[in-house]
């Protein structure tokens, strides 16, 4: 049975919303209507992905990580895989900037993820890799 993880919103990415809407907002304000389009452009792309992404651990050996309509998604075999680790960003004791799950994989390659429930996806990828 396929497994699918949601993605949560890290702090970093409210405040590139709420500063793409302030933009789109002056741009309005100002009537500097091809800023304010642009800026209103990339908070439907952002909105969207932030929404819509999701981390799937198929029965068949596949993690497809989907971005939302407007990205492609990605898929790694699971026999790529080579380690999987809880991380964080800058530390100042035990406070973290960010938490992800960094993903290292064929070729030198690494991705770092958000899902909501850490703990639970390294554990059910870490028992499905080979």
């Amino acid at each position: 049975m396929d497994r699918i993880f949601h993605a949560r919103i890290a702090a970093g990415q409210y405040v590139f919303l709420f500063l793409a809407a302030g933009l789109a907002a002056y741009g309005l304000w100002e009537k500097h209507i091809l800023v304010a389009i642009l800026f209103m452009l990339l908070l439907i792309v952002c909105i969207e992905k932030l929404i819509h992404t999701t981390y799937t651990i198929t029965t068949d050996g596949k993690l497809i990580i989907f971005f939302g309509r407007f990205i492609r998604s990605k898929e790694i075999l699971l026999n790529d895989i080579i380690s999987v680790e809880r991380s964080s960003s800058m530390q100042i004791g035990k406070f973290a900037v960010m938490r992800y799950v960094l993903i290292k994989y064929g070729g030198g390659k690494c991705m770092a993820l958000l899902p909501v429930k850490e703990e639970e996806f390294v554990r059910l990828l870490k028992e499905r890799m080979p």
